[in-house]
């Protein structure tokens, strides 16, 4: 495979990584056959393999995977979300941070982990408490670099501003999501990205299952969809623009899977993609499209179906801060409600 290199940490990666979020009880409870798609992975040239500590044992199954070839490897975890009911075993404090790390060398059978990830932002933890832990661990060497995930603009710059100032380690990566579907991310997460040297490692390439093309708006799989709890499999605005693609891909003569792999990675501000296979069928489909690349023409008609920037309807594990979720923070009190009215 090609290389790319990790924003500018010097470290070379690979254009697809591997998603283990799927490997494990959160997906394929199969251990077994988690460890053989992580290797078979391997055997074909992808050195980052991505994972979090609340993705049930992914870690553990990781970790298995690894033996005998970590150090081929470029590997990335994550923190902050719950790992068990206690309150403070979640979030970006110091006090976590510093258990988490160990926790997650445990769990990978590793004496070091390449990009740690700060999964989610802590808007109950300043930066500065943050970064300072994050920092102790690069320079203990338990940690080679540090990146973030569904960071906004706003607040990769005020990381950047405080580890310049503070003499932290800086925020080298950040993780969005980004596909066909949810372009977003192209407005402002990728320049900013861009203009502080930060490698993107974007998930979900595939929106969620979205662009594997079994899920049709002319009634097919529409049991799954009655059934699942996932809202953008029912997004009538999502399908409409999926039976776009599919007649693309069919005229293009390029599966739907490898149009959308090979459209994530083509921006020049995605470093690479993080596909999350469940089954090693998965993993084969998308390994048989890595030397996929779309010219100018199919892009231009990509951008025709879906304008650069936008996103047709919305997944629903995108984070959207506490100011958007939380009622209470987007409400004034019925009383100034009263006194403005």
């Amino acid at each position: 495979m090609r290389y790319r290199t990790l924003g500018r940490t010097g470290i070379k990666i690979t254009p697809y990584a591997l998603g283990a979020m799927m490997l494990g009880s959160f997906g394929n409870p199969d251990r077994k056959e988690g460890v053989r798609i992580i290797r078979r992975a391997l055997d074909a040239g992808i050195n980052l393999v991505d994972t979090a500590d609340r993705y049930g044992d992914s870690e553990e199954v990781v970790g298995e995977a690894l033996q005998g070839r970590r150090d081929e490897v470029v590997l990335a975890t994550k923190f902050f979300g719950p790992v068990d009911d206690d309150v403070n075993h979640r979030g970006a404090s110091r006090r976590w941070i510093v258990q988490a790390v160990d926790r997650s060398l445990r769990n990978l059978r590793t004496d070091w982990i390449d990009l740690y990830q700060l999964h989610r932002p802590d808007p109950e933890t300043d930066i500065d408490e943050t970064l300072s832990a994050l920092t102790d661990l690069v320079q203990q060497g338990k940690v080679r670099a540090i990146g973030t995930s569904s960071m906004r603009g706003s607040e990769i710059v005020e990381a950047q501003w405080t580890a310049e100032r503070r003499g932290y380690a800086r925020f080298r990566t950040e993780q969005p999501n980004y596909s066909i579907l949810d372009r977003e991310i192209e407005r402002e997460i990728l320049p900013v990205a861009q203009r502080y040297g930060m490698g993107t490692l974007v998930y979900s390439p595939l929106a969620g299952g979205a662009l594997t093309g079994r899920y049709r708006a002319d009634g097919e799989n529409a049991n799954f969809r009655a059934s699942t709890g996932m809202r953008h499999f029912h997004d009538e605005r999502r399908l409409a623009v999926i039976e776009q693609l599919v007649a693309l891909t069919d005229e293009a003569g390029v599966p739907l899977t490898h149009l959308a792999m090979a459209f994530a990675i083509s921006h020049p501000g995605v470093t690479a993609a993080i596909p999350g296979p469940r089954t090693m069928e998965q993993l084969e489909d998308t390994l048989a499209g890595a030397e996929v690349v779309l010219g100018d023409d199919l892009l231009d008609r990509i951008d025709a179906i879906v304008p650069p920037g936008e996103s047709i309807g919305a997944m629903d594990m995108v984070y959207r801060g506490p100011e958007v979720a939380d009622p209470a923070l987007r409400r004034r009190p019925p009383a100034a409600r009263s006194a403005a009215a």
